[in-house]
């Protein structure tokens, strides 16, 4: 079982949901942590939090979805915590709507959050994991982007595009002892799936929790740098 402690990560959309969750597991781990978003309160909040588990925590303001912001953010990110081991793309966006009913606008939002954010922030850490010849690259996608289904193709689209993305980077960088993790959970309880209505709030025996999701990243970075997990598809036991 790898040692975690003093490690450091950056989670993008870590202020809430499933990244705060992850941020929790890792601070409690010993993990240093950087957690970005869009929303500074939340972010100051969630910061705040993570420092009482001793560890050091920093976050950062911007919109994945600007290569420029990312570029500069990334950056200072590194530069604060002191290196970087570790990447959780977890920001992402989510609409349902027809084919045909949701407007164009609307469509290129999702695929520049969740695939061009995805490759911005993942382009500017690499260099860095690839200079030390070792880290850990977590993309967060979706069963949605195993499978499509009706009102959801933008969302669909863009998650077919991570898993993509993320398989033929990890055959490119396994020669660098970095790992690259294609998640696709289920539906999971958050603030996204229960204003979408996928999910209703306080449904802890029914529907996978954040918490479930921090737990599946951690067991990939335990695994022995021998092993890595290609892919994890994470599923609700009641239906």
């Amino acid at each position: 079982m790898s040692n975690l402690k003093h490690k450091k990560a950056i989670i993008t959309g870590g202020s809430r949901g499933l990244g705060k969750a992850t941020a929790i597991a890792f601070a409690k781990e010993g993990i240093d942590v950087a957690i970005t978003g869009r929303n500074e309160t939340v972010l100051k909040k969630t910061t705040e939090e993570l420092k009482t588990f001793g560890v050091n925590v920093t976050y950062a303001v911007f919109d994945v979805g600007n290569y420029k912001e990312v570029k500069s953010n990334i950056k200072n990110i590194i530069n604060t915590l002191g290196g970087v081991d570790i990447l959780v793309n977890n920001a992402g966006i989510a609409a349902v709507g027809s084919f045909n009913d949701m407007p164009v606008e609307q469509w290129s939002e999702m695929i520049q959050t969740n695939v061009m954010g995805m490759y911005y922030v993942t382009k500017e850490v690499l260099p860095y994991l690839l200079d030390k010849n070792e880290g850990d690259i977590f993309n967060v996608a979706s069963t949605a982007g195993l499978n499509g289904n009706a009102n959801i193709s933008a969302y669909s689209a863009s998650k077919f595009a991570v898993i993509g993305m993320s398989e033929s980077l990890m055959k490119e960088v396994r020669k660098n002892n970095i790992r690259v993790i294609t998640l696709t959970p289920s539906t999971i309880e958050s603030d996204m799936t229960i204003d979408l209505g996928i999910a209703k709030e306080g449904s802890h025996e029914t529907v996978l929790q954040p918490e479930d999701f921090a737990e599946l990243i951690l067991s990939g970075l335990k695994l022995p740098r021998r092993a890595m997990m290609k892919s994890a598809a994470l599923w609700s036991t009641n239906p």
